[in-house]
């Protein structure tokens, strides 16, 4: 407002300035000659530049201003401001800003009805396949709508928390082929044990026992390798341990744990097994802490030759895997004591064996059976090794086209190259579990 004044008043000044300016130059401007008559009746001529007392004029006077001056000076602190009339703009909106809160409150209300309807939404009634979901994972099912409707909220934050299936194995086989239980493996301190050093790098070495564990309890367990490392760390070391696949059934990795707080969980919920009749082998309490039921927990081992612990607990698994109680874990029909004796000893006496002792006996049998038949082949499993990664290596150096046709199974793939019929370096084969024991199975600078 000041500054519109301010304008208005220069250009009114400057109007009246200009008109007094053209008012005087019009007043020093010279008048007409006046004639004189002498004596002779001659007339003469009076200069302008003198003046005629006869015929003198006043200036006539500057046009006053009608304009009253601005006062642009600041008020004292004392003095009471004169109130103008004019409207204060600090009660009043815009259209712009009308408009913007109009915005606001439809946003609001859209906002309220959404979030009431969706409430509602997520407060009804369990459909039968989140109450089958639930009842496997063995999770609450709430009745009230207040407990379905926090139910399926914290389900919905907790997907980037969950394991990236719901079933991490695949239906079990028909009877005669699926073993009755199933075991649950880490590999970190348990079958293997890694360092690092400067001058060889990282360098991973096997348990001694191990071969003999897995190929052994392979025969009443579905041997499953549960880590918390990622694929492409573990998928080498299981390779070395079971290089045909006889003994190990499946393979889970750090993408199928579930995160939590204290890092990654294995949750057997999503196992897609009965838990009755799951055990897991672990050297972390913090990885089975939601099934601490299911879990062992057994000393790391962190690489003394020597070690004896797989070997000396392969009695309580392979009792548990021949009486076939209902519970896995729990005492029915079996003791503890009779779970450690020994089969080695030689009966003086002609009484017979025991169960265990017939069952056991029958293991080992077929555990031999199967060493020599691995042995005896061992050079063709090698050498349709060799040829399936001949396959891969030619699909991958072709074009594109070529490398998905055989990706997707469209030729056939190369003649197989022959085999030396030696094992590669490291692990070693699943025959060679007395001479491979504490070896070091890869290493990396």
């Amino acid at each position: 407002m000041h500054s519109v004044l301010l304008a208005r008043t220069a250009r009114r000044v400057a109007t009246t300035s200009s008109s007094s300016h053209i008012a005087r130059s019009f007043s020093a401007r010279p008048g007409p000659k006046h004639t004189k008559k002498t004596a002779h009746g001659a007339k003469a001529a009076t200069p302008a530049s003198q003046p005629d007392n006869t015929h003198t004029h006043a200036p006539s006077p500057l046009p006053s201003s009608t304009v009253d001056r601005l006062n642009v000076s600041e008020p004292k602190p004392g003095a009471e401001q004169k109130r103008t009339g004019a409207k204060s703009s600090k009660d009043s909106l815009s259209s712009i800003e009308r408009r913007r809160q109009q915005l606001g409150r439809v946003s609001f209300g859209l906002f309220a009805i959404g979030l009431l309807a969706g409430s509602v939404y997520l407060g009804r009634e369990w459909s039968e396949e989140e109450l089958v979901e639930r009842k496997s994972k063995g999770e609450a099912v709430p009745d009230s709508r207040w407990g379905r409707t926090s139910g399926r909220l914290s389900s919905m934050f907790d997907y980037f928390s969950k394991p990236i299936w719901q079933e991490l194995l695949p239906p079990m086989l028909p009877t005669p082929h699926q073993k009755p239980y199933t075991l649950l493996l880490s590999i970190d301190d348990l079958l293997v044990t890694s360092t690092w050093d400067r001058q060889h790098g990282w360098r991973t070495a096997k348990r001694p026992g191990v071969d003999y564990f897995l190929a052994y309890l392979s025969q009443f367990y579905e041997i499953v390798i549960f880590t918390t490392q990622h694929h492409y760390t573990a998928l080498p070391v299981i390779e070395k341990l079971d290089p045909y696949n006889f003994f190990i059934m499946y393979k889970l990795f750090r993408e199928s744990t579930r995160s939590s707080e204290n890092g990654p969980v294995k949750d057997l919920s999503y196992l897609n097994r009965p838990l009755e009749r799951v055990i897991i082998l672990d050297t972390h309490p913090e990885h089975v802490a939601t099934n601490p039921e299911n879990a062992i927990i057994l000393k790391p081992w962190k690489g003394e030759p020597g070690d004896k612990g797989l070997i000396e607990f392969i009695p309580f698994l392979e009792s548990i895997g021949i009486y076939k109680p209902p519970d896995g874990l729990s005492s029915g029909g079996f003791t503890v004591s009779s779970l450690f004796s020994s089969s080695s000893e030689k009966h003086a006496s002609p009484l017979p064996l025991t169960y265990l002792e017939a069952k056991r006996r029958e293991a080992q049998n077929f555990y031999r059976e199967e060493q020599k038949y691995i042995r005896e082949h061992k050079g063709e499993f090698d050498a349709l090794i060799e040829a399936d990664r001949q396959a891969q290596a030619n699909a991958l150096s072709g074009p594109l086209w070529a490398s998905v046709a055989a990706t997707l199974g469209g030729g056939p793939p190369p003649p197989p190259t022959p085999g030396d019929g030696k094992n590669d370096a490291g692990l070693g084969g699943p025959g060679d579990h007395g001479k491979t024991d504490g070896a070091v199975v890869k290493g990396s600078s």
